[in-house]
């Protein structure tokens, strides 16, 4: 993951033409799809603002971790 990371943020620094770098937040969270739901990706990443005016990244990550079976303690999701 850390190769990751630094991998994408280095490029889009490159790439963006930003004055302000991109950086990552301290903590992430991961989660694997099938080949199979690769177009039900490619169209949420799309629709991404909009999916965001009804449901918060904080609501989504939440019922995903729910949907996942992810136990979490609240209390130092958002910290």
């Amino acid at each position: 993951m850390r190769d990751l990371k630094a991998g994408t943020s280095k490029h889009f620094n490159e790439t963006s033409g930003l004055i302000h770098k991109f950086g990552w937040q301290e903590g992430y969270g991961a989660f694997t799809v099938g080949a199979s739901q690769e177009s039900t990706v490619r169209n949420y990443i799309a629709n991404q603002e909009e999916h965001h005016s009804r449901e918060t990244f904080e609501e989504e990550y939440v019922r995903m971790l729910d949907l996942s079976g992810i136990e979490y303690d609240p209390r130092y999701l958002w910290e």
